[in-house]
């Protein structure tokens, strides 16, 4: 489904990404692991065309996409949920949501998919006239998952999911993550919790400096010796 090849990004003097190669097959959950300034988010927001790379290539369904806006890889079915989660705190639940579906044209299924969200998260059909920046950590990165399905994504990206939420809200969060995979999404996720994260995760990648050290199944890197220690806290 998405193929990253040889992707090489720059911040003034800074080499970000180092020629990274990444490949997501259709249908699978993929983690990307790393400390701080791992080059982690700048690959998520090079892929959605929020930052461009220097050299490399980036091919989502067979069509490149690198010198794309992010307006047209949105409408072509990728979105990201970023870190941070950044609703829009002076809209309510509903407009956040209807926002999230601004690209689209099929007004009645618009509709039915805010229903949809609500079935995934009952919470904010509670709280669906109540202001976004009212409402906890927890219930703001539920809200943030809903408006990125709204676009109906294909690859959903999400970067740092769990951030700053209780360990309550963190298994909410990653059971919805696996619902919402079974539902058909593609899933390419920037996870501080490593463990949870290749728990859940079909194949997974490390990287460190702007380079992937290390790749392989989820499950095989949570006994891996290096990722225990450098990541798991063994």
């Amino acid at each position: 489904m998405l193929k990253i090849e040889g992707l090489n990004v720059h911040y003034g003097g800074i080499h970000a990404l180092r020629g990274i190669d990444v490949h997501v097959e259709k249908g699978k959950i993929v983690s990307l692991i790393g400390a701080n300034g791992a080059g982690k988010s700048t690959t998520l927001r090079t892929i959605v065309g929020l930052e461009r790379c220097t050299n490399g290539k980036i091919v989502y369904e067979g069509s490149e996409i690198t010198k794309k806006t992010t307006k047209e890889i949105v409408k072509s079915g990728v979105v990201l949920v970023p870190e941070g989660r950044r609703i829009f705190p002076n809209l309510t639940v509903m407009e956040n949501l209807i926002l999230g579906g601004y690209s689209r044209t099929d007004t009645a299924q618009v509709q039915k998919d805010i229903q949809w969200v609500f079935e995934l998260f009952p919470r904010l059909k509670e709280r669906e006239w109540q202001k976004a920046g009212t409402m906890s950590g927890g219930e703001q990165q539920m809200l943030a998952v809903g408006r990125g399905l709204m676009t109906k994504p294909n690859l959903m990206m999400m970067d740092e999911p769990s951030l700053g939420l209780a360990p309550l809200i963190v298994k909410d969060i990653f059971n919805i993550i696996k619902e919402i995979n079974k539902l058909g999404v593609t899933i390419l996720l920037i996870e501080q919790n490593a463990k949870v994260a290749l728990e859940i995760s079909d194949y997974a990648y490390v990287l460190e400096t702007g380079v992937i050290v290390l790749e392989g199944a989820g499950k095989s890197l949570l006994d891996n010796e290096d990722v225990k220690k450098a990541y798991l806290g063994a």
